[in-house]
Protein backbone atom coordinates (compact mmCIF):
# COMPACT_ATOMS: atom_id res chain seq x y z
CA UNK A 1 0.00 0.00 0.00
CA UNK A 2 1.30 3.46 -0.94
CA UNK A 3 0.83 5.97 1.87
CA UNK A 4 -1.28 9.05 1.30
CA UNK A 5 0.31 12.46 1.76
CA UNK A 6 -1.62 15.50 2.87
CA UNK A 7 -0.39 17.67 -0.02
CA UNK A 8 -1.91 15.70 -2.86
CA UNK A 9 -5.51 15.26 -3.97
CA UNK A 10 -4.73 11.59 -4.66
CA UNK A 11 -6.46 9.90 -1.76
CA UNK A 12 -6.16 6.30 -2.89
CA UNK A 13 -3.85 4.60 -5.41
CA UNK A 14 -3.45 0.87 -4.91
CA UNK A 15 -3.01 -2.44 -6.65
CA UNK A 16 -4.84 -5.30 -4.94
CA UNK A 17 -5.34 -9.02 -5.28
CA UNK A 18 -8.80 -8.81 -3.69
CA UNK A 19 -12.18 -7.76 -5.20
CA UNK A 20 -12.58 -4.03 -5.79
CA UNK A 21 -15.35 -1.75 -4.52
CA UNK A 22 -16.74 1.19 -6.48
CA UNK A 23 -18.34 2.41 -3.22
CA UNK A 24 -14.92 2.64 -1.56
CA UNK A 25 -13.46 4.61 -4.47
CA UNK A 26 -16.44 6.99 -4.60
CA UNK A 27 -16.21 7.57 -0.85
CA UNK A 28 -12.51 8.38 -1.18
CA UNK A 29 -13.21 11.31 -3.54
CA UNK A 30 -16.24 12.67 -1.72
CA UNK A 31 -15.62 16.31 -0.84
CA UNK A 32 -17.83 19.36 -0.17
CA UNK A 33 -15.79 21.35 -2.73
CA UNK A 34 -16.67 18.89 -5.51
CA UNK A 35 -19.69 19.63 -7.65
CA UNK A 36 -18.95 16.82 -10.10
CA UNK A 37 -17.58 13.32 -9.70
CA UNK A 38 -16.76 10.95 -12.55
CA UNK A 39 -16.50 7.22 -11.85
CA UNK A 40 -15.02 4.65 -14.22
CA UNK A 41 -15.41 0.94 -13.61
CA UNK A 42 -13.62 -1.54 -15.86
CA UNK A 43 -14.92 -5.11 -15.72
CA UNK A 44 -13.80 -8.35 -17.34
CA UNK A 45 -15.91 -8.91 -20.44
CA UNK A 46 -16.78 -12.25 -22.03
CA UNK A 47 -15.52 -11.50 -25.55
CA UNK A 48 -12.38 -9.83 -26.88
CA UNK A 49 -11.43 -9.57 -30.52
CA UNK A 50 -14.40 -11.76 -31.45
CA UNK A 51 -13.19 -14.62 -29.24
CA UNK A 52 -14.95 -15.85 -26.10
CA UNK A 53 -12.91 -15.14 -22.97
CA UNK A 54 -13.07 -17.68 -20.13
CA UNK A 55 -10.81 -15.86 -17.66
CA UNK A 56 -7.85 -13.58 -17.36
CA UNK A 57 -4.96 -12.90 -15.07
CA UNK A 58 -3.44 -9.51 -14.33
CA UNK A 59 0.22 -9.31 -13.36
CA UNK A 60 1.94 -6.15 -12.14
CA UNK A 61 5.59 -5.15 -12.02
CA UNK A 62 6.80 -4.36 -8.46
CA UNK A 63 6.98 -0.66 -9.43
CA UNK A 64 3.38 -0.59 -10.68
CA UNK A 65 1.74 0.82 -7.55
CA UNK A 66 4.22 3.71 -7.35
CA UNK A 67 3.72 4.34 -11.06
CA UNK A 68 -0.05 4.23 -10.62
CA UNK A 69 0.21 6.93 -7.95
CA UNK A 70 2.54 8.99 -10.16
CA UNK A 71 0.01 8.88 -13.01
CA UNK A 72 -2.80 9.94 -10.67
CA UNK A 73 -0.68 12.78 -9.29
CA UNK A 74 0.24 13.91 -12.81
CA UNK A 75 -3.43 14.04 -13.82
CA UNK A 76 -4.30 15.88 -10.60
CA UNK A 77 -1.59 18.46 -11.36
CA UNK A 78 -2.90 19.09 -14.90
CA UNK A 79 -6.62 19.25 -14.10
CA UNK A 80 -8.48 21.12 -11.32
CA UNK A 81 -8.90 17.93 -9.29
CA UNK A 82 -10.35 18.13 -5.80
CA UNK A 83 -9.76 14.42 -5.15
CA UNK A 84 -8.74 11.31 -7.09
CA UNK A 85 -8.75 7.60 -6.30
CA UNK A 86 -7.76 4.56 -8.35
CA UNK A 87 -7.44 0.84 -7.62
CA UNK A 88 -6.44 -1.95 -10.00
CA UNK A 89 -6.77 -5.64 -9.38
CA UNK A 90 -4.19 -8.33 -10.05
CA UNK A 91 -4.47 -12.10 -10.02
CA UNK A 92 -7.05 -14.37 -11.63
CA UNK A 93 -10.32 -12.63 -12.53
CA UNK A 94 -13.56 -14.12 -13.84
CA UNK A 95 -16.07 -12.65 -16.27
CA UNK A 96 -17.79 -9.70 -14.60
CA UNK A 97 -15.09 -9.12 -11.97
CA UNK A 98 -13.92 -5.52 -11.58
CA UNK A 99 -10.40 -4.99 -12.90
CA UNK A 100 -10.05 -1.25 -12.31
CA UNK A 101 -12.08 1.40 -10.50
CA UNK A 102 -11.27 5.08 -10.48
CA UNK A 103 -13.01 8.30 -9.58
CA UNK A 104 -12.16 11.96 -9.87
CA UNK A 105 -14.01 14.82 -8.24
CA UNK A 106 -13.74 18.42 -9.38
CA UNK A 107 -15.71 21.62 -8.92
CA UNK A 108 -17.53 20.99 -12.23
CA UNK A 109 -18.65 17.88 -14.12
CA UNK A 110 -16.77 18.58 -17.36
CA UNK A 111 -13.48 18.82 -15.51
CA UNK A 112 -14.23 15.57 -13.68
CA UNK A 113 -15.02 13.74 -16.93
CA UNK A 114 -11.85 15.05 -18.60
CA UNK A 115 -9.61 14.17 -15.66
CA UNK A 116 -11.11 10.69 -15.26
CA UNK A 117 -10.61 9.95 -18.97
CA UNK A 118 -7.01 11.13 -18.78
CA UNK A 119 -6.43 8.97 -15.71
CA UNK A 120 -7.70 5.73 -17.25
CA UNK A 121 -6.01 6.39 -20.61
CA UNK A 122 -2.63 7.16 -19.02
CA UNK A 123 -2.90 4.26 -16.59
CA UNK A 124 -3.54 1.84 -19.46
CA UNK A 125 -0.69 3.31 -21.52
CA UNK A 126 2.03 3.57 -18.89
CA UNK A 127 1.51 1.57 -15.69
CA UNK A 128 3.23 -1.85 -15.96
CA UNK A 129 0.21 -4.09 -15.49
CA UNK A 130 -0.17 -6.94 -17.97
CA UNK A 131 -3.24 -8.95 -18.91
CA UNK A 132 -3.12 -12.64 -19.81
CA UNK A 133 -6.37 -13.69 -21.50
CA UNK A 134 -7.52 -17.29 -21.85
CA UNK A 135 -10.11 -18.05 -24.53
CA UNK A 136 -12.65 -20.86 -24.68
CA UNK A 137 -10.92 -22.39 -27.72
CA UNK A 138 -7.82 -23.00 -25.57
CA UNK A 139 -5.79 -20.16 -27.05
CA UNK A 140 -4.38 -17.33 -24.97
CA UNK A 141 -2.70 -13.96 -25.34
CA UNK A 142 -0.78 -11.40 -23.33
CA UNK A 143 -1.88 -7.76 -23.60
CA UNK A 144 0.14 -4.69 -22.63
CA UNK A 145 3.51 -6.40 -22.28
CA UNK A 146 6.68 -4.54 -23.21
Amino acid sequence: MVEQTTTTPVRLAEIRDQPLSSDEVLAAVSDPAAGGTALFVGAVRDVDGGKAVTRLDYTAHPSAEAELRAVAESVAARFPVVAAAVVHRVGELKIGDLAVVLAVSCAHRGEAFDAARALIDELKATVPIWKHQVFDDGSEEWVGTP
